[in-house]
């Protein structure tokens, strides 16, 4: 069981950053899902995933805000999330947080172990601890 943080208004800012990134920046088959991250000193990075043709070589909207901030000088995260857009053949018009995979929760715990993550669950959107997302992490010293 998740200990579950109720959103807070910066947290509703940043799901609005990955929609807005995806929003303007959304290609079927190419780009379908925004990230935002929030650094320890506030500042927002945004950018979408990058679909390869082989799902392998797709890079994930997280690891991508993640180094959009690190290359910008940013090391040190407080929240991050991800949206899906909807694709043209979908009922809806709205994007949806998403949680992410499992290479991206070890990404997110890597860079930083007191990193929020926003997601569904149970039928709300949360926000925990990346680390209870992935217990018993690996770490290389073993």
């Amino acid at each position: 069981m998740l200990n579950v943080k109720p959103l807070d208004e910066r947290d509703y800012e940043l799901i609005k950053a990955a929609e807005k990134v995806i929003g303007k920046n959304y290609r079927y088959e190419r780009h379908h899902i925004g990230a935002a991250v929030r650094s320890r000193t506030g500042k927002i990075f945004a950018a979408v995933h990058v679909e390869g043709s082989i799902g392998r070589t797709t890079v994930c909207g997280e690891a991508m805000a993640l180094g959009k901030s690190i290359s910008e000088g940013e090391h040190e995260f407080e929240t991050i999330v991800a949206v899906a857009h909807p694709h043209p053949h979908e009922d809806t018009e709205t994007c949806w947080v998403v949680a992410p995979c499992g290479m991206c929760r070890e990404l997110i715990s890597d860079y930083g172990k007191e990193t929020e993550v926003i997601l569904p669950y149970n039928g709300e959107i949360i926000k925990c601890n990346v680390m209870e997302l992935l217990p018993e992490k690996y770490r290389s010293e073993y």
